[in-house]
């Protein structure tokens, strides 16, 4: 990175708080790399940041927390961006515990956790006082085979990951259209798995009927959450279509 990135936090719905650092020598304006804290009882973390982040992230953390009250430590799937300084986390935060889907936990983290990982069902719930974290395994959408989301149902807020990333570097939340510049974003980066049950997928997560979307990469989203997804799913749908026609019989 050629210039210093400039870190924010905001919070985007009760006691849940975004943290934001803005590249701009990514892509043709810029990109956003997010991680979310969820203040409660059992303070929590979604998506850790890459492990040159860690010193952005831990002092963004300490305007609301200290690093050390940190008890959850969480992340859609694994990669850099999402999980590449949990260990570090860890190391700051002794009673903190990495806690995925159990999948992930079997094939990678149980490996990779510098202290054991705690495995999660489809649909179990944390309750980390005062919010309610629910798992939901999304395998491959939008990509890597232990892919999730997490759910906190206090709030209605769904932390969706790489699902509606979008370029530059808008406000905290929007309430304008996330789907198109989404779209603009996929037809640039190709980064999700196009296959059968990618839009099904969506679409039982539009079934919960969000209040807010936590999104990784961009603005957050508060409005019709449900329709929202519906859109992306449809959006999803379509591509797969055509590379169905393309490929042939």
């Amino acid at each position: 990175m050629e210039s210093t990135p400039n870190t924010t936090i905001d919070e985007i719905a009760d006691r849940i708080y975004r943290i934001a650092t803005f590249v701009p020598e990514i892509g043709p304006t810029g990109f956003t790399f997010n991680q979310f804290l969820i203040d409660a009882d059992e303070p929590a973390i979604f998506h850790t940041g890459p492990r040159g982040m860690f010193p952005l992230v831990t002092a963004a953390i300490e305007t609301v927390r200290p690093v050390a009250d940190l008890r959850w430590i969480t992340f859609g799937h694994l990669e850099a961006d999402e999980c590449g300084a949990m260990n570090n986390l860890l190391a700051a935060a002794p009673q903190a515990t990495v806690a995925h889907g159990a999948m992930g936990c079997m094939v990678s983290l149980n490996d990779l956790c510098d202290r054991a990982p705690r495995p999660l069902a489809d649909g179990e719930v944390l309750d980390i006082g005062g919010r309610r974290l629910r798992h939901i395994d999304t395998p491959h959408v939008p990509h890597g085979w232990d892919a999730r989301v997490l759910y906190e149902e206090v709030t209605g807020t769904l932390f969706c990951g790489d699902l509606f990333s979008h370029l530059g570097a808008g406000p905290a939340v929007v309430s304008s259209d996330v789907v198109e510049p989404a779209d603009q974003a996929e037809a640039m980066f190709m980064s999700t798995s196009l296959t059968p049950s990618t839009a099904p997928t969506i679409r039982k997560l539009a079934d919960l009927e969000p209040q807010t979307l936590a999104i990784m990469h961009g603005s957050s989203f508060s409005g019709d959450c449900g329709s929202a997804l519906r859109e992306l799913s449809d959006r999803y749908a379509s591509r797969f279509a055509v590379a169905g026609a393309e490929a042939g019989p």
